[in-house]
This record gives C-alpha cells, structure tokens and sequence, in this order.
C-alpha cells in the first residue's frame, strides 16, 4: 500500500491538527480518502445515512467540544454535496467552525459533465454552490496545492467570526502520489493567533458608562458562549449589579440561577423581560447580531428602545456594528478578551463595586411570578401533556451539566423561555437557519464530543419525521443520545399562527382519514434497534426519561402532547404582514 498517496497524507495532516472525528457519507469520488481513513488509528470515521445528518453532527460535534475545535464532514459530489448545503449553512448562521472535505469529478473530466456532476453554469464548479454560506470555497487543481489549502481552511474556520469552509478535492488527486515534504512543512504551521483585544481607554468608557448609568443591561449572544467568556459576563454582572437579559443563543451565558440572570427577549421573551430592555439606559451587547427574533422585528416599544437607549455593541465581526441600531460605541473584538478588559476596568474605577439596592429582589419577584405562572400547566396530569409539564420533568430528571439539544419549535422557544440552563454551551438550538430536523443529528455530534454528558435530544414529531436515520448511526456506533419526541401530530408553530391569521390548519395537520395521525416513534427506534418507549400518561413521562437517561443507550421516548402555542410577549414582523393582508389593519413600519 502507497502511503505517499495523497489521501493518506491527508489524512495524516487532519491528525496533526488533532482531528478524532469525521462524519460522513460515501461515495464514488471519496472511496479513495475512506481508504486511508480505514488505516488511522487516531480518526474515527462516523459514518450516516444521510449528509445532512452529517453535517449536523459535525455541527454539534464543535459546539460540544465548545473549544474552537471546528466540526469535520466529508462528503460526495452532486447530492452529496447539496444533500449537505442545509446543515453547512446552519452552521454558517451559527458561526460554527466546520472543515467540509467534498469530493469532485476527476480533474480530467472538466467540461464533460461527467457522472453526478451540476455543471449547468459552469465546469467544475460545483463547490461554487457553497459560496453563499462558508467562508470560503476552495477547489484544488494540483495535488501540491491541497496542503497550503488544508492549513488555510483549518485556520480561517476558526479565526474571526468562526464559520464553515469548504474544500473540493478531485477524486483522482486522492489517488496521486505526491512528495511528503508539501504536507509536512504544513504539519507544524499552526501558530498562536492572538485574538483581537480592547484598548485600556476603550475599556474604562464603557465600564464608566455601565457604572454611572441608573438602568444599564448587558446583553450577551452565542459569541460569549463560544469564546469562553461566560465567566468573565457573570464577574462583570456581579461587580457592577448589571442584570444580564440575553438573545437565544446566549442562553446559558449567565446561569439562570444567577440573581442577575433576567431571561430571553424578543418574541418569545416574557413580558418583564422585554420592559427591561426598553426601560435601559445603557445596553451592552456582546457576541449577538441583534437578530429579528430577539429584537422583536427591531420595532420600538417592543423589546428594544435604541435610542435613547445607549447602545455599546461588542462584536468580532465588523459587519454587525451599527446594522441594526444606532450604536452609541462599537467595538471589533474577541468577546472574552472585551468582557475581560471591561471587568478590569470597572474593578479599577470602582474598587467596591456598584450597589444598585433592590435590583435583585425585584429580579427575583419577577422570576417567581413567571414560574409560578406556569406552574398549574407543570404540574397538569392531563393527556396529551402539556408541554410546560415535559420541560419541567426534564429539568428535574436532567443533571445541572446534562445537554439538552432542541429543533425548533416548542421544543426550542419554550426552553428559550422558561427551560433553566446552569452551564454554558449545555443548550444547543438551530438559532441561525432554523432547520426543523437539525435537532436529532446534532445530538449525535454532541454525544460523541461528550461521552460522559447526558444528552437529551428535544423533537417535534415533524423535525423527528424529516429524517429518522440518525437512529440508525447511534445504534451502530452506541450514541447513548436520548430522543424526546414531543408529538402533536402537526407542524405545531405554523400551525399555530395559520389558525391565528386565517382560523384553519390548512397543510400544517398530520391526519389519516380525518384524526390526527403520527407513526409510533418508538417502533420505529426499536426497529433501529435503538430503546424505544411510547409514554401513555403524564405520570408515565418522568419514569421513562430516567430509565433512558440511566440506561446510557440511546432511547426514543415518544410522548403525546397538546398543540398549545408558546405564549409570546414580543412581537414578529410577520404577523403584521398576515394581518395587513387580511386587511384588519395596516402593518407597522420598522423605524
């Protein structure tokens, strides 16, 4: 066996840049490559049945080792690589790291469109497809060139705004000899990148600025999760007494036991809440593009009032600043070291802290108004359960640093909501793209990334219904995820706002000969030879979810649940334009 072929020297430069994991589907054009990884001893090559799946997983991979560690996928050309797009661009949304590694036709063959090949605007450039969504798209016309490509793709997906690159590899140059000195002068290319900071000046404005005000908020998105930076959030929230609200994907940025931890805004964020947000004076966000959902379609008087509001936004991506809101300061910087440098200054010019009295107390007050809001809905025997009553048993059956990975859906506006997170990086949710199905494949990713976490996959019976093969994965390869298909017989949220804007659920409803109808789930897992359970209480629920959880096999809980909506106090964009068109009353204007 020729090791100087060029797909064991890949293989060898992914293990020197300290890749475990590959997930992937084969194909013709990548045989060549699986051969090579058939003889690591460092790579497991995770193989699904789908390249969504895959992607997915690769997603929930980097977003479980939570350290910059970008997710790897491997796939075919053709459907393969578009079967592919809608994971990669999820984590594109996401800023998640991912190295996508797609075989092509055979350098030979350009402009013959030969077998499997999309060519219709262009030879050999299928990869361009991509463009839209990774950072960059690479195709690779010499074998000498692969190395310097490979070393350039493993830094950008990491460096600034983390994202998914893709390089297209020929498959004959799989199978080309090459000298080892192009791949091994690449081994060791991996330098310290210092991510940019704050300037000391910079720094005290802004901690002066959150200190002298009378209702400042900080603001944290996915990027203070990513960069590690919850800790130094939580010191700056205790230090200067500032509550911390946050977007989606900043959920777990602060624990949400924190005395400073308010909750989520925007549509789906409660009342108090988004009163909150409007009533600051100063409002430092981080990490966060200020997306629709969490700003309430950007309207005033919903969520956000900017101005006279004064906006500080911190993020590594320039394109962020200002997009949105009149910014008041605007920083391009890492959000750890910006948190850090803030908290520094602010320990400076006030050595004793701020004390703000009574700020905690009605935080406090307001928490346990919600929660026992929702407390009668928690405890409800009725059948199908209610959904509260599922987010409830789980929290009390999940351990504090147990992941819980969502769809979309109620099973991710309402942990948003009202679902406890205590650890950063443990709530996982499709907040970019949104893709209903994301959810079962991600887990996958995130198991494999956390073999001694529990992991608790939420699904609504359509995202659970878009592709049920990552079953199949987890009982070859013993993924102990646990699946929690919350089962409404419907695509719920839509519809939801259908009945509201045209009072019917025309396309929205899973029905056979006029009643609801849903496959049994949990049949379904066991064929896959995966634990599967059908609850058929609400008192059964809880039990179950400790069996599975105990078990460590991966196990499908199938649960009844009511179509109950998640009750919203924000608002969304479209539901003006339904009503506009029903000619109730005019849309609002953004401002």
């Amino acid at each position: 066996m020729n090791r100087d072929l060029v797909a064991f020297q890949l293989v060898r430069f992914l293990e020197s840049r300290g890749v475990e994991k590959v997930f992937g589907l084969c194909g013709h054009t990548v045989i060549g490559l699986l051969d090579a990884f058939r003889e690591s001893e460092r790579i497991e090559y995770i193989s699904v049945r789908h390249e969504q799946i895959a992607a997915h997983a690769a997603d929930g991979y980097s977003r479980g080792k939570n350290k910059g560690v970008p997710g790897v996928l491997m796939t075919h050309l053709g459907p393969g690589l578009t079967n592919a797009t809608t994971g990669v661009a999820e984590a594109g949304l996401n800023s998640i790291p991912m190295v996508v590694i797609a075989g092509d036709v055979p350098s030979s063959y350009y402009g013959r469109h030969p077998h499997q090949e999309v060519n219709m605007h262009g030879d050999a450039t299928q990869f361009e497809i991509y463009k839209p969504f990774v950072k960059r798209a690479w195709r690779v016309d010499r074998p000498e060139l692969l190395p310097e490509i490979m070393d350039k793709a493993f830094r950008l997906a990491v460096t600034g705004r983390p994202g998914p690159v893709l390089v297209s590899i020929p498959m004959d140059i799989f199978s080309m000899e090459l000298d080892v000195k192009f791949f091994q002068r690449r081994y060791d290319n991996m330098p310290e990148l210092p991510k940019p900071g704050m300037d000391v000046s910079d720094a005290e404005r802004i901690a002066r600025m959150l200190g002298e005000a009378k209702n400042p908020i900080l603001y944290p998105g996915g990027g203070v999760i990513s960069s590690g930076a919850s800790r130094a959030l939580t010191e700056l929230a205790e230090h200067l007494t500032v509550p911390v609200l946050y977007t989606l994907m900043g959920k777990g940025s602060i624990s949400d036991d924190h005395p400073m931890a308010v909750g989520m805004t925007g549509f789906w964020g409660t009342e108090f809440n988004n009163s909150m947000a409007m009533k600051a004076d100063v409002m430092m966000a981080v990490g966060t593009r200020l997306s629709e959902a969490d700003c309430s379609s950007w309207y005033r008087d919903e969520t956000f009032n900017i101005p006279p509001t004064k906006l500080v936004h911190i993020d590594i991506n320039q394109e962020e600043i200002g997009r949105n809101y009149k910014t008041e300061i605007g920083a391009i910087c890492d959000a750890k070291k910006a948190l850090e440098a803030i908290l520094d200054a602010a320990r400076r010019i006030y050595p004793d802290g701020v004390k703000r009295p009574g700020l905690a107390e009605s935080i406090s007050e307001s928490k346990n108004a919600y929660r026992a809001s929702l407390m009668e809905a928690q405890t409800s025997g009725q059948f199908p359960m209610r959904p509260e009553r599922i987010l409830a048993d789980l929290r009390e059956a999940l351990p504090k640093d147990g992941y819980v990975v969502a769809d979309v859906g109620w099973n991710k506006n309402g942990v948003g909501q009202q679902f406890p997170i205590y650890e950063a990086g443990t709530f996982v949710a499709p907040g970019g793209l949104c893709t209903m199905g994301y959810g079962p494949s991600a887990a996958l990713g995130v198991k494999v990334a956390c073999p001694d976490k529990k992991v608790v996959a939420l699904i609504g019976d359509g995202g659970m219904g878009t592709n049920v093969s990552p079953l199949a994965t987890a009982a070859e390869k013993n993924i102990a995820v646990v699946w929690v298909v919350m089962n409404n017989c419907a695509f719920g949220t839509i519809a939801g706002l259908e009945y509201q804007h045209y009072e019917h659920q025309f396309g929205t409803l899973f029905t056979r000969e006029g009643e609801p109808y849903s496959p049994d789930f949990a049949a379904i897992a066991r064929a896959y030879g995966v634990e599967g359970e059908k609850v058929e209480s609400a008192e059964d629920f809880k039990p179950a979810l400790e069996r599975a959880l105990a078990s460590n096999k991966p196990y499908l809980i199938d649960v009844s649940m009511e179509n109950a909506p998640v009750v919203t106090a924000g608002c969304w964009n479209i539901n003006d334009i339904y009503v506009k068109r029903g000619g109730s009353k005019p849309g609002r204007v953004w401002e």
